[in-house]
């Protein structure tokens, strides 16, 4: 007889909790980090859930007892500059749960690097640019070797994080830099993603054995420039869309442009044919129109 299903996230964020609110009316069981134990209570008012403090500069307190009983484990902190923190301190925790049968990794797709414009898929090279997309090389790699199912992420939106909410702010601005695109994927598509992933190794794998590790894609398949999102969303909001500047006159941090320095096209096709998942938002129009109706709502 198979134990309760319990979800146990490293970092109990935007993406954990989409998929968290999903799994639960399923009957798993749901606990997490986060470094505000207070706060995110209160945020979330779902009293059933469990939280821990977690913030990678020190093990999770009483971690026996909060691990205990997880069947399926997702982590979506970053590396930091000791590597994971999640295996620096918890390894050989992991290792000896007992039902653990998924585990899922949220990366990036910032893993690839810069491929001049190119189509990439889970067999392309990565040639990660960034000392941050290096780490998470790394990660993946170890993750990977443990059975993990890693997920390489495009830029998320959703409710409260999208182009509309920019162009709102009256902050925005059209940034040109011909040829570049970015790819994107709706946080709701990507918990979509996940879900398939926890099904497909529960209805293949019977005997609940770790699976072996896989690498997804998760964008929409269909990367656009930056400013044509903006101007989308101009439209829907009905207001004039953000004044154009060029990349180089552009007023960014250097977090930010950081962001422009790679161009890649991101291939979804792994999700599609082996996780049989059909996107509710295969391009940003279908999300943006999606959201803005909510908004108006």
């Amino acid at each position: 007889m198979h134990p309760p299903p319990r979800l146990f996230c490293f970092g109990l964020g935007y993406c954990a909790e989409r998929l968290a609110r999903r799994l639960e009316p399923r009957g798993f069981t749901i606990a997490g980090t986060t470094r505000d134990v207070a706060a995110k209570r209160e945020a979330l008012a779902s009293p059933s859930w469990s939280l821990y403090e977690f913030d990678g500069s020190a093990p999770l307190a009483d971690a026996e007892h909060a691990l205990a009983g997880a069947t399926h484990l997702l982590h979506s902190i970053m590396p930091d500059e000791q590597g994971d923190p999640v295996l620096r301190w918890h390894a050989a925790q992991l290792e000896a749960l007992p039902e653990l049968v998924w585990i899922g990794y949220l990366s990036t797709t910032g893993v690839y690097g810069d491929h001049a414009g190119e189509w990439v898929d889970e067999t392309s090279v990565r040639r990660p640019s960034k000392a941050r997309s290096k780490r998470r090389v790394e990660a993946e790699d170890a993750w990977l070797e443990r059975g993990a199912q890693v997920f390489r992420l495009a830029g998320i939106y959703g409710p409260g994080r999208s182009a509309l909410e920019r162009v709102a702010s009256g902050r925005a601005q059209q940034v040109i830099k011909p040829g570049k695109v970015f790819n994107r994927i709706h946080v709701d598509d990507i918990a979509t993603v996940l879900e398939a992933s926890i099904d497909q190794i529960d209805q293949i794998d019977q005997t609940r054995a770790r699976a072996q590790g896989r690498a997804y894609n998760v964008a929409d398949g269909n990367p656009a420039s930056s400013a044509e999102v903006l101007r989308c969303a101009a439209e829907l909001l009905g207001v004039e869309p953000p004044p154009a500047v060029s990349f180089e006159a552009a007023q960014m941090s250097t977090m930010a442009r950081s962001f422009w320095q790679d161009d890649v096209r991101v291939s979804n096709q792994r999700i599609i044919e082996e996780l049989g998942v059909t996107l509710a938002y295969p391009d940003y129009q279908a999300g943006l129109a999606a959201l803005a109706a909510k908004r108006v709502a």
